[in-house]
């Protein structure tokens, strides 16, 4: 491209001091090039324009100049937007205006070029000398914000409004930096915003970044990280387009984007930046990328050549396709494979295609047609200044003869600032699938999000919630906890009433019941039998009043394993250890009684010995109701000082409740097992010392092989008690209750029974005076007749 410059040294003194003659000397100011206006028109008041009619595209090994069919469409709707108000006899009477409009080419280059020319006068003649400018008021442009911001900062010397059309830069909003800057289209910051809600419609948290490598670029860049922060959407990747076509360059961004995960590409650039891009995404066979164009872009015809991969778009060359004929407007290098004759130029647009300058429904031409008439309004103001509304200092009105563009620019623009934008979907038929974009999946209801370390906030892993905390939401943060008497369901969504747990009469309740109810049934039974039959030998040299009060407690402690099955309640939990404590208080207490008159009765054999005197039923009366009293004292205390009471146990385990009785006073709880298991021990010694007395029924050996199981039982069920869970925990105790009555039981009265049911010829007192003979042992057979008569005559009477 050629580079031309002016030289503009005294156009400040043109401006502002109106009609002073130039100090420097003609020879000092030339031409440099020759650059010509696209379209002029003289009038009272000179308008520039700046519009991008061919692209200037620099791609691979030569350039291209492209036409552009919209911006030409620009330049028309500002040329009839002044011929209309130069026809209104209501706004700017007597007075008309003028264009210079001017090929941008979509440069920063051609852009200082253009506005170059627009400042300079009309006698552009090859080294004729520099007049004084041209009465300039005002500029009309530029499209892209990096050309506007190249134009506005050749512009604000001289203090020359400038309205841009098309260029939406939130830098340009800086009013002390572009202070002569003023647009009819919104700021890039509600066009993110507009992105950013089009994201949380589709659900698109994983997005990529493509812009041009310029302010425009950057600035759209960081307003949209600005509302992905707000929305929680992630920047999978930021590439920038070169300027300057570099193909290894352009293949790496394809790269990154054909790579990433992301499927959403942001695109903010201009029809020049980006059709290079576009070219190698084509020649790449890129497809599955979802593109979201910024304005600039989204209605060009760039988008006609590469419809086939950017899925939906269509567009064309507007001009060949009105008059079906072809611009050759490309460099000598390039080649026009195009059969079509070519364009002249003098096709009759007006005439042919009215419905092409209707500028109600074209949205950019719209806003280059609201810029003239802004410019419009303010002269018109100007002009018909009315007394009290003098806008200058000493109330003062502009001098119609001469008015300087700072005056102009006093003047505030009427904008439109209605903030709205037309959604363009464009694609060959209806689409209703949404391509997802996301790093990772939704974390469904019942599962949080566990951001991975090192990687954006948008990818995470899935992890189910821990039991006892709930998710009733997509992806949700953190597992909420349940209350204390809830627990998760299986799908961790919501909290549930926890199981409540007690012995209850299930399979394992049922069980035990039918098995305390048997044992209770036989004790009963074979009481009856000892009753019936208690006149016979063998049941009065057993003392009978002790066997049926041993009897007579082990149905209670058969029975007392009934309260510990179903729900806790106050009574029960009282009942339970008491009742069961004392029952077995009482029975070991007659246990204890029998011993001591089996080892009296083998010590009153020995010549002086009355100690049987001191062994009566009187006395082992005393003995049982002593014992069993102190047992009776440490439960009162217990329930006065500390009863049991029913208890929701939640810490063993969480997902239940668990309902138990509460033994209250732990020390007490353990001394009345411990005194059980006192009289317990007193008797297994006794009957330990006992147990080799001579006789055809010697009752030591049955009295220390039940207690010895009776003490097995109860030092087994103390670790089994202590470590078994939630009702296991009562089943033991349970299972503790019935084993050992049914050890007491079937080793002290099943012998008996069985010679009393089966073996009657043996319940006879021949019998039991009979001693065994085993070798020489003669003294011991005769010692054992002495002890059993003295037993029959002790406890018959």
């Amino acid at each position: 491209m050629t580079h031309l410059f002016y030289w503009i040294l005294f156009y400040l003194d043109s401006v502002f001091v109106p009609g002073q003659t130039n100090p420097i000397s003609a020879s000092s100011c030339f031409l440099q090039g020759h650059f010509e206006p696209s379209f002029l028109a003289n009038g009272h008041f000179m308008i520039g324009g700046l519009f991008p009619i061919k692209l200037y595209l620099i791609l691979q090994c030569w350039c291209l100049f492209r036409f552009d069919p919209r911006a030409f469409r620009w330049a028309q709707a500002m040329r009839f937007a002044i011929e209309e108000i130069n026809k209104n006899q209501n706004l700017l009477p007597n007075f008309t205006l003028g264009y210079k409009i001017y090929d941008s080419c979509a440069t920063h280059v051609a852009a200082q070029r253009a506005v170059l020319g627009v400042l300079n006068g009309p006698e552009e003649t090859q080294n004729a000398m520099c007049f004084a400018a041209a009465p300039l008021l005002a500029v009309i442009g530029d499209s892209g914000s990096s050309q506007s911001v190249v134009a506005s900062n050749t512009l604000q010397p001289f203090r020359i409004p400038m309205i841009s059309y098309f260029s939406t830069c939130s830098c340009l909003s800086d009013r002390k930096q572009y202070p002569t800057f003023f647009r009819v289209v919104p700021s890039d910051d509600f066009q993110v915003k507009a992105i950013a809600q089009l994201l949380q419609r589709f659900g698109w948290k994983w997005v990529g970044i493509v812009t041009e490598d310029d302010d425009y670029g950057r600035y759209a860049l960081q307003g949209l990280l600005r509302e992905f922060r707000n929305i929680g959407v992630c920047l999978a990747y930021y590439e920038m387009i070169p300027k300057v076509y570099d193909q290894k360059r352009i293949h790496e961004i394809l790269r990154v984007m054909k790579q990433s995960t992301a499927k959403v590409v942001i695109n903010f650039a201009g029809e020049g930046e980006l059709y290079p891009l576009l070219k190698e995404y084509m020649d790449l066979n890129i497809t599955g990328i979802q593109w979201i164009a910024s304005e600039a872009w989204v209605t060009a015809s760039v988008l006609a050549s590469s419809y086939p991969f950017m899925v939906g778009t269509i567009g064309f060359e507007l001009w060949a396709a009105l008059y079906g004929c072809s611009l050759n407007l490309l460099s000598s290098t390039s080649q026009n494979s195009t059969q079509l004759p070519t364009c002249t130029g003098e096709e009759p647009i007006r005439e042919q295609h009215s419905g092409y300058l209707n500028t109600s429904n074209l949205r950019v031409t719209y806003n280059v047609y609201k810029a003239v008439y802004a410019i419009a309004h303010s002269l018109h103001n100007l002009i018909n200044c009315e007394p009290g509304r003098e806008p200058f200092q000493n109330s003062s009105c502009a001098n119609t003869t001469n008015i300087y563009p700072w005056e102009v620019k006093f003047y505030t623009f009427l904008m439109l600032r209605l903030i709205l934008y037309f959604l363009i979907n464009i694609q060959l038929r209806s689409l209703t699938q949404v391509l997802v974009s996301v790093c990772s999946d939704s974390c469904t209801p019942g599962s949080r999000k566990a951001v991975r370390r090192g990687e954006p906030l948008c990818c995470f892993d899935c992890v189910p919630c821990d039991d006892g905390k709930i998710s009733n939401q997509t992806d949700s943060v953190d597992c909420t906890p349940c209350p204390e008497d809830y627990w998760s369901n299986t799908a961790r969504t919501e909290c549930i009433p926890k199981a409540v747990e007690f012995l209850t009469h299930d399979a394992m309740g049922l069980t035990l019941t039918v098995i305390s109810v048997v044992g209770a049934c036989l004790t009963a039974a074979i009481l009856l039998v000892f009753i019936r039959h208690r006149n016979t030998p063998i049941v009065r040299v057993n003392n009978s009043e002790l066997s049926f009060f041993i009897l007579l407690s082990l149905i209670l402690c058969f029975l007392c394993a009934l309260l510990f099955i179903g729900e806790p309640t106050v009574w029960s939990c009282m009942l339970r250890h008491t009742a069961f404590s004392i029952t077995f208080s009482l029975c070991i207490s007659c246990i204890l009684g029998k011993t001591l008159v089996v080892l009296a009765a083998f010590t009153a054999t020995r010549p002086g010995n009355n100690i049987m005197k001191w062994l009566g039923p009187k006395q082992q009366r005393v003995i049982i109701f002593a014992c069993t009293l102190v047992q009776v004292l440490i439960c009162s205390m217990w329930l006065i000082a500390a009863p049991p009471f029913p208890f929701k146990n939640t810490q063993y385990s969480r997902s239940k409740i668990i309902l138990e009785c509460s033994v209250g006073s732990d020390w007490a709880f353990w001394s009345v097992l411990g005194y059980i298991g006192l009289l317990a021990c007193l008797c297994f010694v006794l009957a330990f010392l006992a147990r080799k007395l001579p006789g055809n029924f010697n009752e030591a050996k049955y009295i220390t092989f039940s207690i010895l199981i009776f003490c097995a039982v109860w030092l087994a069920f103390i670790p089994a008690y202590v470590s078994s869970p939630g009702k296991f925990t009562v089943a033991v105790e349970i299972f503790a209750i019935l084993a050992s009555s049914f050890g007491l039981l079937l080793c002290l009265f099943a012998p008996k029974s069985y010679i009393i049911l089966l073996k009657p010829q043996k319940n006879t007192k021949q019998h039991l005076m009979e001693g065994k003979r085993k070798g020489n042992w003669i003294v011991i057979l005769q010692a054992t007749q002495q002890i059993q008569l003295i037993m029959i005559k002790v406890i018959t009477g």
